[in-house]
């Protein structure tokens, strides 16, 4: 049977903005299988942020329940264990700028990570992940010396410092060109291939959509599935670039 890393049932959140209500989510209902990598679509404002912060254990839904490997987490904005214990032991967050700290080499922003896991191996598990991700030769180097392919290849290891059973990835890509783009994306599939975490990706960028096992709508806080043509991978790459 295929293990559920998340789920949310009837997720529902409503902002106040001045007179008006806007409803961020519409009764979203949605699992996430472990080792599946899946995208999250749609328009500015249709509540894609808002599911992220909410399975995140940031922002909690006020109504609907979001459950961790089956097990109820947050129930109609109470939450029902340690929220700041489970994001540091089975979460990690890639954001769409790296936000390594700048006074710190590439292997110490992964092993400050490791640390606030409790892990007394952070050093070799931060080298070890540099490694995975074809970024070790860079350790020694600050952020400043980093190129933005780079930055975000460390900010992928650092949220694997706690071995997460659920990565999620707002916009990771963003600030990158079309190629160092793809490359983050194939690195994030095969985070989720390879080490089992289920990997969630919100992104406008439609060109590697082919990377993902499954593809996701938002629009108006309501979530479905998303009926969109699939880009091939494409037919050539340009010799000698690597993000």
């Amino acid at each position: 049977m295929t293990k559920i890393a998340v789920s949310a049932h009837g997720l529902t959140k409503t902002y106040e903005s001045g007179s008006t209500s806007v409803v961020a989510l519409d009764d979203v209902s949605f699992s996430l299988p472990s080792g599946t990598v899946a995208a999250l679509l749609g328009p500015s404002g249709a509540g894609k942020s808002t599911l992220v912060k909410a399975l995140g254990l940031i922002s909690p839904a006020e109504r609907g329940e979001v459950q961790f490997e089956g097990k109820s987490v947050v129930k109609d904005g109470v939450a029902l264990t340690d929220l700041a214990k489970l994001r540091r032991h089975h979460l990690g967050f890639v954001f769409q700028k790296a936000n390594l700290v700048s006074f710190l080499t590439a292997r110490e922003n992964v092993e400050v990570a490791c640390d606030l896991a409790g892990r007394a191996d952070g050093k070799k598990r931060a080298s070890a992940l540099l490694d995975y991700l074809e970024v070790r030769h860079r350790e020694s180097a600050y952020p400043e010396a980093l190129s933005g392919g780079e930055q975000q290849r460390v900010a992928i290891a650092r949220a694997l410092a706690n071995e997460p059973s659920l990565i999620l990835a707002d916009e990771p890509t963003a600030a990158l060109d079309s190629v160092r783009g793809r490359a983050v994306m194939e690195l994030l599939r095969k985070v989720a291939h390879e080490r089992g975490a289920a990997v969630l990706v919100v992104t406008h960028d439609h060109r590697a959509l082919d990377v993902f096992d499954v593809l996701y709508e938002m629009e108006d806080g309501r979530l479905r599935p998303a009926d969109l043509e699939r880009p091939g991978p494409p037919t050539s790459a340009q010799p000698g670039v690597r993000a």
